[in-house]
């Protein structure tokens, strides 16, 4: 497919002290206009030998485990791509890809409804990956996993499933303004079909969720809390396991959206005491097309099914049906089978590597990031400052005054190389409430280094520089 996209004047620029073969492209005539596209294939035959294994004396995770990632090693637009947008997904380790080969090349078959070996072999890796992901979050069994299409998916299923089969008028559910549009929107069409009330907290003047109020908020009427457990604007991490027990002291239950929390950070869902929590693979170096759902198995049991088909029957009659147990209730049809093999392999890659070392990790880098962005002429990031009692995710999502965001991401990606994201990043109501329409964001993950983080201020000063030569 060939998109257009504005094609941005190429300069000279001279390289900054910090960085080492940087490349910029150069060119004696300044051209503007329309330029084509075509889509890029990269494969794992691309990259470079030399960088197939990790340095025996690396100096950071970042630089240890970049070599298993084959599409970081290519150059976009004629620079060395520096790629800083893992909140929206993150990239593929070598044995995901190779998971996903095996299966496809040898024991593709449908699960659970077939005898013969392929069928019995990819059933037993899809009910591993079960296992896997319960192991992963601490679920205290591989029933409360149950695996969707995505995050937004397994939303959906609580307020479909659990929504309307328990509120009603008048009913109360909390939410955040700093919520993705996935936690707000099901929750505002099971409201407006039942007759119940969203109640919002704002952020206080730290720029985060107002936790005060959120807890005042709690009564009887509560039924469920609906919140984030990292935002994926702000970087502020929220107390969970406060929340769920003031949840649960009015008899509310807790939903969980830990989209930006599982791929970074040790989460125990049994610690936590949440009743459900939802996750997308794509964000936690798994594939596309897969997420899942944590939810206590007392609960699961007590819900209707969400969608009809194969698998989440018992037995049907031509007047009526029975269903099967969870997870299955809730798996209806063929699932897709080769992306959650995937994910149980990104599981392996991430517990091999631990899940502390990679948030210690990416805190000191989060750090950095923040605190290079504010070498920025005129900038404003979104969110809490970092200091001994406040940690931010590895994200920072910012405005430089007077540019679009979107023009600061073109010229990045066109003139740098750098990939980072612009727009409302789905939390409208969020940037309504920061008075903006969209933000750009930076986002890291535990492959990126301190290096990227340079470069990426190098080439985000120089953006600015072009943009505000026009003024």
């Amino acid at each position: 497919m060939e998109v257009l996209l504005p094609k941005l004047p190429s300069f000279k620029f001279p390289s900054p002290s910090h960085c080492c073969s940087i490349t910029i492209r150069s060119s004696s005539i300044v051209r503007f206009g329309l330029r084509r596209v075509s889509s890029l294939s990269v494969s794992a035959s691309t990259v470079n030998e030399a960088v197939a294994q990790p340095a025996i004396d690396s100096p950071s995770l970042g630089h240890s485990t970049r070599p298993h990632f084959p599409i970081l090693h290519q150059e976009v637009n004629g620079s060395k791509l520096v790629y800083l947008d893992n909140a929206a997904t993150s990239q593929k380790p070598t044995n995901v890809l190779k998971a996903l080969q095996n299966y496809y090349e040898g024991y593709n078959s449908n699960v659970h409804r077939g005898i013969h070996f392929l069928s019995a072999k990819a059933t037993d890796e899809y009910e591993s990956a079960r296992r896997k992901v319960a192991s992963f979050i601490n679920a205290s069994d591989s029933r409360e996993i149950v695996f969707t299409k995505n995050a937004s998916e397994a939303i959906n299923l609580v307020a479909y499933s659990w929504g309307l089969s328990n509120l009603k008028p008048e009913d109360e559910i909390i939410l955040t303004v700093a919520e993705h549009h996935s936690a707000i929107v099901p929750w505002q069409l099971v409201a407006e079909k039942v007759g119940a009330v969203l109640k919002f907290v704002d952020l206080n003047q730290d720029g985060i969720p107002d936790i005060g109020k959120l807890k005042d908020l709690f009564s009887r009427k509560t039924k469920i809390v609906v919140v984030h457990h990292v935002s994926n604007v702000l970087a502020s991490v929220l107390p969970i396991r406060d929340i769920a027990q003031w949840a649960h002291d009015v008899g509310a239950k807790v939903l969980v959206d830990a989209c930006q929390s599982v791929p970074h950070m040790v989460v125990d869902v049994q610690s936590l005491n949440v009743d459900f929590l939802v996750a997308s693979s794509h964000k936690m170096c798994g594939p596309t097309g897969i997420g899942f759902l944590y939810g206590r198995i007392d609960l699961l049991s007590s819900m209707p099914p969400f969608l009809g088909g194969g698998e989440m029957i018992s037995d049907v009659y031509l007047d009526h049906s029975t269903y099967a147990e969870p997870p299955s209730r809730f798996e209806a049809g063929t699932p897709a089978i080769g992306e959650a093999i995937g994910l149980g392999a990104a599981i392996d890659y991430l517990s091999g590597i631990g899940m502390q070392t990679i948030h210690d990790y990416e805190v000191e880098l989060g750090r950095y990031l923040y605190e290079r962005l504010l070498s920025v002429p005129n900038i404003r990031i979104y969110g809490p400052a970092p200091s001994e009692n406040v940690q931010r995710a590895a994200l920072c999502s910012f405005n430089v005054e007077n540019l679009h965001p979107t023009d600061l991401a073109t010229f990045l990606d066109q003139q740098h190389g750098v990939a980072i994201r612009s727009g409302h990043h789905c939390a409208q109501p969020l940037h309504r409430f920061l008075g903006v329409s969209s933000s750009a964001r930076a986002s890291l993950y535990f492959y990126n280094t301190k290096e990227d983080v340079d470069y990426f201020i190098y080439a985000l000063n120089d953006t600015v520089s072009f943009f505000n030569s026009f003024k």
